[in-house]
């Protein structure tokens, strides 16, 4: 009889908290940058400082107009690509940019 393989205790991962984000950010020249993150206020300074997306280094940006928070990273990844769907004036509207 062949026993089930066990894990070791060291090797389970354990998650810390599954706060996820979507956020968008205005940019210098006036267009938006839509992406997820875990920190929102960690990947916007990583973005000023040109170490974020190579979109932000040559569009710098200037503030974060929307966040919205999920559950799990997954669930922040379908909306962000829902988002990213969106026309400039759906975005513009979903920031209250209008």
């Amino acid at each position: 009889m062949r026993l089930p393989r066990v894990k070791p205790p060291w090797s389970v991962r354990v998650r810390m908290a599954d706060a996820a984000y979507v956020y968008i950010l205005l940019c210098e020249d006036g267009s938006l940058y839509t992406g997820w993150t875990t920190d929102v206020e960690k990947r916007f300074s990583a973005h000023c400082s040109g170490r974020g997306a190579r979109y932000t280094r040559a569009h710098r940006p200037v503030r974060v107009v929307y966040r919205e928070g999920f559950a799990t990273k997954q669930e922040a990844m379908r909306r962000e690509a829902a988002v990213k769907k969106l026309s400039r004036a759906e975005k513009q509207r979903l920031c209250g940019l209008e």
